[in-house]
């Protein structure tokens, strides 16, 4: 005949059966979360630089043409590829399936 389980056995029972399909993959996760973080973080920081290439290139590889009064346009033309290149990825990532 099969031992009768107490109400203290049915409880660590529990609690060892919540934490072996809450906590243990919980802790598998949080190696994905580390990965999505550290590339989100790189992909940032290339924006960053590639944008800074962009107004660069612009300040200084047309010669005379955004000097003076035109001195803001390489900073508008930088702006609005920026505002472009976030509409698309926001596009892109909203997308909905078929």
């Amino acid at each position: 005949m099969a031992e009768r389980m107490g109400p203290a056995d049915f409880f660590e029972l529990v609690k060892a059966y919540a934490k072996q399909e809450t906590v243990e993959p919980l802790r598998g996760a949080g190696r994905w979360v580390g990965f999505g973080i550290a590339g989100s973080l790189l992909l940032m920081l290339g924006g960053i630089s590639l944008t800074l290439a962009m107004l660069r290139v612009l300040q200084e590889e047309t010669g005379t043409s955004f000097t003076g009064n035109l001195s803001w346009v390489p900073y508008l033309a930088t702006l609005v590829a920026a505002i472009v290149v976030l509409m698309l990825l926001v596009w892109r990532i909203t997308k909905r399936s078929l």
